[in-house]
């Protein structure tokens, strides 16, 4: 059997229509990874997967050995041409308007755009990659456990310095999505199937389901992956024989590049290559004896290799400064709802904006969506190239992946169904219990392109083997996949105009009070909910080191120290947790003289040089109320009001007085 749907015979699943192909012999394992060239006339494709079982008649030494890479053609340009071109549609409006960010998940833009700074910072100033205190003063943030991109900041290092992190953070995002399907597109033209249309169908889908369209709102992390077909494609190569030290070494380079751009997304690849190679291990286990003992040999490289370049990286996630243990329980919680695997996104052109947001947690994560069309092909093609166990294996991934997705408890279109998903025994272990459950339908993604890319090749191969029947199999093909296809078809991401980050920071008056001793302290302090502080501070290089932050950051609870779990902002102090509850239009809280001490202690934690507010929702009210904390006015300078408090954090004998106080 092959990857591509044609069985050890040469026939496919409908009844022999296909004549029987030349099978290379068992030992030859280059031939069969091979892609054909161009001039090669032959019916059914080569697979970087071999046959499970040929039969003897049929097996014969290659006469030639077949190219690895084809050579490129109009073909092929057109298909580059088109990612990137889908790939800027999507993207447009964040081009077009340089003032504008994502509307649906600014918080994560920013966090990003910090992200590439600090990359920058690392080239530039030589900061330690792996932590920084740049923001969360003074407790800093560990990069490591929050997804640096490093693999990205460093190379997009000069577009960052030159342009600024927004423009860097578009350059991201676009490259991200274009890279991933001109990935898919040569992998699958080169090592799966023959046809370049049918790798193209697949790759388009691999790049712009919903789910990656999705993610592009603001996870660029997430959508960058242009490795994940390199990493499938070698990790199938390890077979090979007497190469096990060659192609070992391969995979763990790719395998370290994806670590420091999403170890999420690494993940998710791991275990279902582990998952399909176990199936194909077992299927072949009689034919190919020696196949498993040499893909076996290439994963100890692999593993020894990988374990010891990442050993120090991980070693800082997991048990340096700012590590964590898990994600919290709500967000463990994040199941995806049964009834959106037959919705539609509401950044396709047939979703229902109103209908995704009851069923997913918001628009980011719309990570199933794949219609009813797409689903019902899903299906079709595991039954029409059901002899080939490696769709079977594609398809049983895509299963186990779904049912993983929807979390602890099933929910159908909003309603829990109170039955338990199998999710309920997983999300406590360790390593998963730092995943969200929902994300692993945008991991079915992948084995649905593939599907894909096969059944549109089964179908040219039925056209060519039998002339008669082109007309119906082409319009059933064609009728088939755009029913699937089109309405998936994304929309561009939606924006919003960005509050222009003011004067006081461009200008860099905030020097003046800030050094290596002070910060700055916004009103309210970033989080999720007031991201512009983050991007004040990457606008300037990161040189202005602000209190507060969005991130992952572990829980500080003095009545269980033991609970390490994740928070989205820094633990919980008297004066940050004021100001957020006066934004939220909370009752304003008697100040009293308890309440002054508590925030004088903050500003020293802090180490405040300047604390500065600007124009917002409820300003007036923050105003008053930290204008009666430190007992003067502030000033109004470069568009904000700021008061300088460098006096107070400095002077140990230093007290705030108010009315109250004698």
């Amino acid at each position: 059997m092959t990857i591509t749907g044609i069985d050890s015979t040469g026939q496919s699943a409908g009844g022999n229509v296909l004549p029987p192909r030349q099978v290379t012999g068992a030992g030859d394992l280059d031939a069969e990874l091979a892609a054909l060239d161009t001039e090669v006339e032959a019916t059914a494709p080569v697979s970087v997967v071999p046959d499970v079982e040929a039969a003897p008649e049929q097996e014969q030494e290659p006469t030639r050995r077949l190219r690895v890479w084809r050579r490129l053609n109009w073909r092929d340009v057109l298909a580059v041409v088109t990612f990137v071109a889908v790939a800027l549609y999507i993207t447009a409006p964040l081009w077009l308007n340089l003032d504008h960010q994502s509307a649906d998940d600014p918080q994560d833009q920013a966090f990003f755009e910090w992200m590439l700074a600090h990359g920058a910072r690392v080239l530039s100033d030589g900061a330690y990659p792996f932590f920084s205190d740049r923001m969360n003063y003074p407790d800093g943030v560990n990069m490591m456990a929050n997804t640096s991109v490093l693999a990205v900041s460093l190379p997009l290092s000069p577009v960052t310095l030159l342009f600024g992190p927004h423009v860097a953070f578009n350059v991201f995002l676009t490259l991200a999505l274009a890279l991933t399907g001109v990935s898919w597109y040569f992998v699958l033209s080169r090592q799966f199937v023959r046809s370049r249309l049918a790798a193209w169908v697949g790759a388009l889908f691999c790049t712009f389901a919903p789910s990656m369209v999705s993610h592009a709102g603001g996870h660029p992390n997430i959508v960058s992956q242009f490795l994940v077909p390199l990493i499938v494609w070698r990790t199938l190569r390890l077979r090979q024989p007497g190469r096990a030290l060659r192609n070992g070494l391969v995979l763990a380079g790719l395998l370290v590049w994806q670590a420091f751009i999403n170890l999420e997304i690494l993940f998710m690849t791991a275990v279902g290559l582990g998952v399909f190679c176990a199936i194909m291990a077992i299927a072949r286990r009689k034919q190919h004896r020696g196949e498993a003992r040499a893909f076996l040999r290439g994963l100890a490289v692999t593993a020894a290799v990988t374990v010891a370049a990442l050993a120090y990286p991980l070693s800082v996630q997991f048990f340096g400064p700012q590590s964590y243990h898990g994600l919290p329980q709500f967000v463990r919680n994040f199941g995806a709802d049964l009834g959106s695997f037959t919705a539609y996104s509401s950044r396709s052109v047939a979703g229902n904006s109103v209908l995704a947001e009851r069923i997913a947690q918001n628009p980011q994560e719309e990570n199933a969506f794949f219609g009813w069309g797409l689903v019902i092909l899903f299906f079709g093609l595991i039954v029409w190239m059901r002899r080939t166990i490696a769709v079977v294996a594609l398809g049983v991934v895509a299963l186990l992946f779904a049912a993983m997705s929807l979390g602890p408890r099933i929910f159908l279109n909003g309603v829990n169904t109170g039955v338990p998903g199998i999710w309920a025994v997983l999300h406590s272990v360790p390593v998963l219990n730092s995943a969200v459950p929902t994300r692993w339908a945008m991991a079915i993604a992948p084995a649905v392109g593939i599907l894909l890319a096969l059944g549109v090749q089964r179908a040219i191969d039925l056209v060519r083997a039998q002339p008669s029947a082109r007309g119906p199999v082409r319009v059933a093909m064609i009728t088939a996949v755009a029913m699937a296809l089109v309405p998936l078809a994304p929309t561009p991401l939606k924006t919003a105009p960005m509050t222009p980050t003011p004067e006081f920071v461009t200008s860099g008056a905030w020097k003046q009070y800030v050094d290596d001793d002070h910060t700055v302290v916004t009103l309210p302090l970033p989080d999720s909910s007031y991201p512009d502080p983050i991007r004040w501070s990457a606008a300037t290089g990161q040189d202005m080191r602000i209190a507060g932050a969005y991130a992952l950051l572990p829980n500080q609870n003095p009545l269980n120290p033991a609970d390490r779990t994740a928070l989205f902002s820094p633990p919980w102090r008297p004066t940050s947790g004021l100001m957020a509850s006066i934004k939220q239009g909370n009752p304003i809280p008697e100040i009293s003289d308890t309440r002054r001490e508590m925030t004088l202690a903050d500003l020293r934690y802090w180490k405040a040089g300047v604390i500065v507010l600007t124009p917002q929702i409820r300003d007036i009210e923050m105003l008053r109320v930290m204008t009666d904390l430190l007992g003067f006015e502030p000033t109004w300078k470069g568009g904000v009001w700021m008061w300088d408090v460098r006096r107070l954090v400095d002077d140990p004998d230093a007290v705030l007085t108010g009315p109250d106080i004698s």
